[in-house]
């Protein structure tokens, strides 16, 4: 797959994209089907869902929001891809209002968990409707780069609240409700029944490092994107991952 994002939005993107490239090949050829029924939970405008449509793929985004499901009606249809794409207004909650249970190939939960009252359930829905051999690509705020950003900051009392925080948040201001470990993720996903098929650690470098490093020193961007991939995999750093990558894999499914 080639990268779908803009050069330094894709600094943030691009070990997703790259685990997910590898998820949908295997599910397409398990299936023998070309285009792939994709649930994007939270997909908002389309960040994720316009370019997996552009790829062949069906997918329909759920989202509280119908300003960012016109922003994603209006970017389909700029795209090509209209046809290929369809917005839903609704949340993790009540999934089954507006999603087919069982019905997807893959299901994508970006930047769900974190917003939602009970984290186990917006998983368990998730996993509830995926095919069976399918997969679900789950990604949430990690603790650990929260606190280090407060810190390098020099928001010392604020990266220390974070770190005691029961939900990971370093004060009244933060505007992320909930963060969450690697183990507390893959404990969540396992909850279900499916296996865990890879974690990663995602902008691990990319929101430390000042943007003009990255916009004017030659060659920088592509030397960051390959430090980022290569410490995604990396135990020693899902601890400062500013979020959390985890791909679940239902029992029969083939692996990584």
């Amino acid at each position: 797959m080639s990268d779908p994002m803009r050069p330094r939005a894709a600094l943030r993107t691009a070990v997703v994209w790259e685990v997910l490239q590898d998820a949908l090949e295997r599910r397409v050829e398990s299936t023998g089907r070309q285009a792939l029924d994709i649930l994007d939970t939270g997909g908002g405008s389309g960040n994720f869902a316009v370019p997996l449509a552009r790829l062949g793929h069906r997918v329909t985004v759920v989202d509280p929001s119908p300003n960012a499901l016109f922003a994603l009606e209006r970017r389909a249809a700029e795209d090509g891809v209209a046809d290929r794409v369809r917005g839903v207004q609704g949340d993790a909650h009540g999934l089954f209002d507006v999603a087919e249970r069982g019905g997807y190939d893959v299901v994508l939960c970006h930047g769900v968990l974190e917003y939602v009252d009970d984290p186990a359930e917006g998983v368990r829905n998730a996993v509830a409707a995926l095919r069976p051999e399918g997969v679900l690509s789950l990604l949430a705020a990690g603790l650990g780069g929260a606190v280090l950003a407060r810190a390098l900051a020099g928001h010392f009392t604020e990266a220390r609240q974070a770190l005691d925080d029961p939900n990971g948040r370093w004060g009244t201001g933060d505007p992320v409700p909930r963060r969450f470990t690697v183990e507390q993720l893959t404990a969540l996903v396992e909850g279900t029944g499916l296996r865990i098929g890879a974690v990663h650690g995602v902008r691990v470098f990319a929101d430390l490092v000042p943007g003009v490093l990255v916009d004017t020193e030659p060659g920088a961007l592509d030397a960051l994107l390959k430090l980022e991939a290569a410490a995604a995999e990396l135990a020693a750093f899902h601890s400062v991952a500013t979020q959390l990558h985890v791909l679940g894999e239902t029992q029969g499914a083939s692996g990584a």
